[in-house]
């Protein structure tokens, strides 16, 4: 590798770092940071290319935001810089929700607060209002567009099913797909599949089932069950909280829902990605047997969580550009970048509803501030995110 790459690559996990430290607010806040960073700043990428990618990875199953960097990365410098742009990314708010968890008795005998972050909530509101503007602004250019953005808003609004996404987007894109034509055609179009990514994703989830069936291993067990939780899951970390309430409150027992609800909240107040949460439960699941074990436990479910979106994004990402070239995938990107947008839009309605009941004007004001910060300033977003850390221990 010469020194230039090796810079380049050097930059690109700095600006990664900076995004896990600051980026707050879930995956469509995550997108609008990565807009001005990886786009408007460093170029690495163009803005269609970033709103295809992130369309992309909305359709697999895992973390959309990690999918996505984690893509970028695959494009930069194949797949040994995807994979410390992974774990550059996820490290960060890892170790503070294995730290969270080995904290947590400590947190509840002391009544410790953590009510400075109230005004990261509605900010983070802003954030994804923004991005749902400058999304929709940039693909939305037809009638037809419109249309399906707007079906998208309202279907994934009013549905509350994970699998919806995948849905949404796989009908808008056939919608606009039947219009192919309009395209012109390319020559020399040919799709290599390679099935590594595929089958290695396949033979760890059967091979970790197998295991723990066997052997009844606990920390075996963890990695399993976020494993198998991480291959399902559409629709990012908070259609993740559910289905881990079920099975490690209700079912397995493994922490209480106080324990649960405390580290939600905690992560809630984090940046980067909200999968870090299984951080949280993989270390309280294994606290009976000491310190390095929760460390451990942790870690695991960490890896168990992001690695089954991780393969599966290696496994597409190869063909895309090849995949691309075929004028029916060229048209059904219309309908899938102005249905994504649509899916923004109705994130920013449903992540609205938790702040509208509790003090009503101040966090209305905090959002329409933050939004208009973003639309008419050049703060980075980093500083925003500070101020509202401070007003909030301040007030």
């Amino acid at each position: 590798m010469n020194k230039a790459k090796k810079i380049r690559y050097f930059i690109f996990l700095k600006d990664v770092f900076i995004l896990s430290i600051s980026a707050f607010g879930g995956p469509q806040a995550h997108l609008a940071m990565m807009f001005d960073t990886m786009v408007n700043k460093r170029k690495y990428l163009t803005e269609k290319e970033l709103i295809e990618l992130h369309a992309l990875c909305q359709i697999l199953p895992g973390p959309t935001s990690t999918q996505t960097i984690t893509a970028l990365g695959f494009k930069i410098g194949g797949p040994n810089l995807a994979y410390l742009t992974l774990l550059t990314w996820m490290l960060p708010a890892v170790s503070i929700m294995i730290a969270a968890a080995i904290a947590i008795s400590t947190l509840q005998e002391n009544n410790i607060s953590i009510d400075f972050t109230k005004y990261i909530q509605p900010m983070a509101v802003g954030f994804v209002t923004y991005a749902a503007y400058k999304i929709s602004v940039k693909v939305v250019h037809t009638r037809l567009a419109m249309g399906l953005m707007i079906i998208a808003a309202v279907v994934s609004y009013f549905v509350k099913n994970p699998f919806i996404f995948p849905i949404i987007l796989l009908i808008s894109g056939a919608a606009t797909a039947v219009n192919y034509k309009a395209h012109p055609k390319e020559k020399d179009k040919h799709i290599k599949v390679d099935w590594r990514n595929f089958i290695l994703w396949a033979a760890v989830l059967v091979f970790f089932a197998i295991l723990g069936s066997i052997t009844r291993e606990r920390i075996v067990l963890i990695f399993e069950n976020f494993y198998r939780n991480g291959s399902l899951i559409f629709g990012g970390g908070q259609v993740l909280i559910p289905l881990l309430y079920t099975e490690f409150v209700e079912f397995k027992d493994y922490l209480t829902s106080e324990e649960f609800l405390s580290g939600f909240g905690i992560v809630q107040a984090l940046p980067g990605p909200v999968f870090s949460f299984s951080a949280y439960i993989g270390a309280l699941a294994m606290r009976e047997h000491g310190t390095l074990w929760e460390i451990l436990g942790g870690l695991v479910a960490a890896a168990g969580i992001f690695l089954p979106g991780t393969f599966l994004i290696f496994f597409v990402i190869r063909f895309w550009e090849d995949l691309k070239k075929y004028r029916v995938v060229k048209a059904s990107l219309e309908g899938i970048n102005a249905a994504s947008s649509g899916l923004v839009i109705a994130a920013a309605f449903l992540l609205f509803q938790p702040i509208e009941s509790e003090a009503n004007v101040i966090n209305i004001t905090v959002l329409v501030g933050t939004f208009t910060v973003l639309m008419f300033t050049k703060i980075p977003a980093p500083f925003i995110i500070i101020s509202g850390l401070i007003a909030g221990l301040i007030f």
